[in-house]
Parts: C-alpha cells; sequence; structure tokens
C-alpha cells in the first residue's frame, strides 16, 4: 500500500501488527526485581534504582524480541509509532521534576511513585495508537493503585507494595491487550 494513502485505520492495524509483547513483558521484569530490591535495600538506593533501571526496559524488549525473531518497532516510519516512541522521550524529560520533588521532600517513595505513574503514562499513547481500551485503563488503575500504595502501605513497605502494583497491572494488560499479529497486506 502506498504510504501516502494509508488512513489513520491503516495506520493504527500496522502499529499493532509491528508491536510485541516484548515491551510490557520487559517492564514487568524490571518492576518486579525493583520491588524485590525495595525490600532488600536501603530506599535511597531503590529511589535511585527507580530512576535508573526505568531506561533497562526499552533494551530489554529489544532482546527479548530478537530471541523470539522479531524486531521490536519495525515500523518505524509510520507516524503512530513515531509518536509513541517521541512520547517516551517526553515522559523522560519529566523524571528531573520526580527526583527534585522526592529530594525536597526527603522522601524516596515519592520518587519511586513518581517513576511507576509517569513510566504508566506511555500505556495512553500506546492504547490509542493500537485502538486498544487496554492502554487507558493501564494507565489509570496503575496510577490510581500505586497513589494507595503511596498513602496506605506501611512505611518501609511502600516501594515494593508500588512495584506490586505495576507488577499486577502489567500482567492484566500482557493478557487482556489486543495482540500484534503479522500485517496483512
Amino acid at each position: 500500500m502506498n504510504q501516502d494513502s494509508r488512513t489513520l485505520a491503516d495506520l493504527r492495524q500496522e502499529f499493532l501488527a509491528t508491536s510485541t509483547v516484548s515491551m510490557p513483558l520487559a517492564g514487568m521484569i524490571v518492576w518486579a526485581l525493583m520491588g524485590v530490591a525495595a525490600t532488600q535495600l536501603p530506599d535511597e538506593v531503590v529511589m535511585w534504582l527507580a530512576v535508573y533501571v526505568m531506561a533497562l526496559i526499552l533494551p530489554l524488549a529489544f532482546l527479548l524480541d530478537r530471541m523470539r525473531g522479531r524486531a521490536l518497532f519495525q515500523g518505524r516510519e509510520n507516524p503512530v509509532t513515531k509518536l509513541f516512541l517521541v512520547s517516551i522521550v517526553g515522559i523522560g524529560l519529566m523524571f528531573p521534576l520526580v527526583i527534585s520533588a522526592g529530594q525536597a521532600t526527603f522522601d524516596p517513595d515519592l520518587v519511586v511513585l513518581g517513576v511507576a505513574i509517569l513510566a504508566g503514562v506511555i500505556w495512553i499513547q500506546y492504547g490509542w495508537g493500537a485502538d486498544d481500551p487496554v492502554g487507558l485503563r493501564h494507565a489509570v488503575v496503575r496510577a490510581i493503585g500505586c497513589y494507595l500504595a503511596f498513602w496506605f502501605a506501611p512505611e518501609g513497605t511502600k516501594a515494593a507494595t508500588i512495584c506490586a502494583v505495576v507488577v499486577t497491572s502489567y500482567a492484566y494488560s500482557l493478557v487482556a491487550m489486543k495482540k500484534p499479529q503479522a500485517l496483512h497486506a
């Protein structure tokens, strides 16, 4: 199909077809490992882990796809895919604000909360791009669950509880999301 004649529906279908479950799977792995670390490490270390391990999700997703013989984001010329990828950069630009808030309040759990919610915002773009309501559900339920964990989990367990909410959100989404299929052209 001529790229210039593709409709939004075509672009969304292509985005879904060239997507994989590797991103949510990688996110679930990273957040689960961080949750375990949160039960063993000091809050300050967990705070910085939350900031830096988010950068591991994309490379891990690429690795998982390579192991399965797929190529993550192979439809990079698709404007819907470009919007999704640029949105990751936009979310990353908010991390210094979250770090500053945590440092100003002397609350490392606030950083874990902020990173968990910001990293979940990408699901809004994914859901729109894939025309899948799971994306918005994931982002909203994840944010509400993380806020509740931050407000009500006992001291010393807040970061691990936030991580558990994120992992649970990923598990739901991996089951409920539209599954990528080969593009039928």
